[in-house]
This record gives structure tokens, C-alpha cells and sequence, in this order.
């Protein structure tokens, strides 16, 4: 593993529905950040006013790796950094199964049929939370998700897949992934999906 990377993910304040659609990820607000920083081995959350600690990590990070960043946590957190996230190196393992698959797969269906596991919880859950003051569950919540994701990193570079149940295919299907290096993202053109 890099020393640099981080895992990540953001819950946040309000839901889309609170701030005026999906264009609104701005007025969305952060409740906590949760982070796996493979350096030292660390799981940390952050609360809102505590992000600046986080853009630190963020500036020394090799490469930024979640789940559905690019359409989500990344844009949510753009308002409370001081220069453009889309400069840093990221992995969204989202984005690369979807290249892969054809279609979009929930972190869900790709833990349960790869880790044995599944969240703890769901998003609008973390938002009630927020509203009753219940910041610990939000943090608990978030670093499970987070820990869900950095195994599910961690499965596809040591494994060069992932797995997902498939009804047509009558069993866990294997997902060819490239998660080792950024340069070899590019999937060999011959990559076939493998059932088990």
C-alpha cells in the first residue's frame, strides 16, 4: 500500500431534498468525515469545524480513494477547501466497477459478495442523527462505511477483483479490477467477468 492513501467518506447535514435537488451539493453541509490514513494505520473522523485537519491530510495524500466520491463526497466537501479537490489523485471504486460492469453496483451488493459483510446503516439514518445531536452514532456509521471500503480497496489489489451476486449468472460474479497502481488503471482489454 501507498503511505498516501486515504479512504474516505462524508456524511452530511441536510439531504437533497432539504437544500432544492441533486445541483445543490454546496448547501448540503458536513456533519463528519470519517478516514482510513494507511501511513500510520489510522481510522479518524472529523467533524465540520475540524475539515481544515483534514485538508492537511488531503494535500499530503498520494492518492484519495471511495466510494461514489466523484458524484458525491468529493463535491460536498469543494465549499470548505482552499483549492480545487479535482486536482487531487482519486480512485472511486464506484466509477471503475461501473466502467467494468456497464451499470452502477451499491457498496452494499459489493461487500456483501466479496467481504461477507454489510453496512451498518444508511444515509438518511445519519441524517436523523444529526438532528437529534447523536454525532458519536454519525462517526460510528461513517467509520464502519469507510472500514467497507478500505477492504473492499484492499480485496481488489491484492485479488485484481471484486465480487457481486449476479441473478443471471446464478452466483457471485468476479468484477476484473486494476486498484494496484494508478497508472494501470486501463483494464486489459481481454478482462472477462469470471463467475464463482
Amino acid at each position: 500500500m501507498d503511505d498516501g492513501d486515504i479512504v474516505f467518506d462524508i456524511e452530511t447535514k441536510k439531504s437533497f431534498d432539504e437544500v432544492g435537488g441533486r445541483n445543490n451539493f454546496g448547501k448540503l453541509g458536513v456533519s463528519v468525515v470519517g478516514a482510513y490514513i494507511y501511513g500510520p494505520g489510522q481510522y479518524l473522523t472529523f467533524e465540520e469545524h475540524e475539515i481544515p485537519e483534514f485538508e492537511k491530510l488531503l494535500q499530503k495524500a498520494g492518492r484519495v480513494v471511495g466510494f461514489n466520491i466523484h458524484h458525491f463526497d468529493l463535491e460536498v466537501l469543494r465549499p470548505y477547501i482552499s483549492w480545487d479537490v479535482r486536482k487531487l489523485s482519486t480512485l472511486d471504486l464506484m466509477d471503475d466497477v461501473k466502467k467494468s460492469l456497464g451499470h452502477r453496483l451499491y457498496l452494499d451488493s459489493l461487500a456483501e459478495a466479496t467481504l461477507g459483510v454489510r453496512k451498518s446503516g444508511d444515509g438518511m439514518q445519519a441524517l436523523k442523527w444529526y438532528k437529534e445531536g447523536k454525532i458519536d452514532e454519525i462517526k460510528k456509521y461513517c467509520l464502519k462505511d469507510v472500514e467497507i471500503t478500505k477492504n473492499l480497496y484492499d480485496f481488489g489489489r491484492k485479488n485484481g477483483h471484486v465480487l457481486f451476486y449476479s441473478r443471471s449468472a446464478g452466483g457471485r460474479v468476479a468484477i476484473p479490477v486494476a486498484w494496484e497502481k494508478q497508472s494501470v488503471l486501463e483494464l486489459n482489454k481481454d478482462a472477462q467477468l469470471k463467475i464463482f
